[in-house]
């Protein structure tokens, strides 16, 4: 994570809650409240990855087949939300180079996710036998590109542009898109839409959060009122992407995160078991499938789908600590296996 500054989004001041963890010798220090939370949002997504398919697993712990919420719809928005975190800081990093570089990098990183989102989607297809073109990670990848061309507008401004795409495809979704949606993973690619206003309005939440922790309180508490309002308006759904959905997601994740930036200010400022996860979010999800599908694809029964309580939690164990071991070996080496 490389901090932005209060009066340019992304410049090189950094709150004071940042702090150089132990080893890491670049130039810009990581902010470990960043760290910790993306690690935490990592092992939620491997162990929900890897319960949705156990049927005794109840439903709480699932994904809302369509209207509603449960607590595994919360994790794919809040860990865009910590990519909004980075988004502008990351790219006025990479603008010292020069605006053609930067874009570049931008968009060759995006791609590259929907690249590897469509490889895991062909493999599940072929070996899992769960048909789909479609995944979180071509969400995110088209998220990303479409927050690129408003990153280097005021937060204010960006907040603004990211309700106005919300509420277009609301109303398109309403109008036209709603059986092709509902066919889709994460939406389809219609629905990266609504994934990229997320994205744009959380790079513009991050900003305030650089701002101070009094502004951002102020800005928590007027997104929780939003999402009241929209969740009372528009029905809260993942499967549809839908506005209230977006904006109680960003509000949850807004203030998780405050929980996460309160408590750094107390915990002592080194890395620990969550930063070693979330320092290679993205090595340690692609890798967690590909163990996932050593679980998923033998044809019995009562190994995975059917699995009892007991089995279930023994394979997740072996997932987590192997997963674990690959991600403190990549710490202790220093290595950050980043797009």
């Amino acid at each position: 994570m490389r901090p932005g500054t209060r009066d340019e989004p992304g410049a090189d001041a950094r709150p004071p809650e940042a702090a150089r963890a132990p080893g890491n010798t670049a130039a810009e220090p990581r902010i470990l409240s960043i760290d910790r939370l993306r690690g935490v949002l990592v092992i939620l997504m491997v162990g929900g990855d890897h319960l949705a398919g156990v049927e005794v697993v109840p439903a709480f712990l699932k994904h809302a087949p369509d209207i509603g919420l449960t607590i595994a719809d919360t994790v794919a928005p809040a860990f865009v939300f910590v990519i909004g975190l980075n988004y502008g800081p990351s790219f006025a990093r990479r603008m010292r180079r020069g605006t053609a570089p930067a874009v570049r990098h931008f968009v060759v990183r995006y791609l590259a996710l929907i690249g590897i989102g469509a490889i895991i989607a062909a493999g599940a297809t072929t070996f899992a036998a769960q048909p789909t073109d479609w995944g979180v990670l071509q969400a995110i990848g088209v998220a990303g590109l479409i927050c690129l061309p408003a990153i280097r507008l005021p937060a204010w401004a960006r907040f603004g542009v990211g309700l106005l795409v919300l509420w277009g495809y609301q109303v398109a979704l309403d109008a036209f898109m709603l059986p092709s949606v509902l066919h889709s993973v994460q939406g389809g690619l219609f629905g990266a839409l609504s994934w990229g206003a997320l994205l744009l309005m959380s790079t513009a939440v991050a900003d305030v959060w650089r701002s101070g922790l009094r502004p951002y309180g102020i800005c928590c508490a007027l997104l929780v009122v939003a999402a009241t309002i929209a969740a009372v308006l528009v029905p809260v759904s993942k499967v549809r992407v839908s506005l209230s959905y977006v904006l109680v997601t960003l509000a949850i994740s807004a203030l998780v995160f405050l929980a996460f930036d309160l408590a750094s200010r107390v915990v002592a400022q080194r890395p620990g078991f969550f930063c070693w996860w979330g320092e290679n979010a993205l090595a340690l999800y692609v890798l967690h499938l590909v163990i996932l599908a050593i679980v998923v694809v033998p044809p019995v029964a009562w190994w995975y789908v059917g699995a009892p309580y007991w089995l279930a939690a023994a394979q997740l164990a072996v997932i987590l600590a192997v997963l674990s071991a690959v991600a403190w070996w990549a710490h202790r080496r220093g290595i950050r296996m980043d797009l």
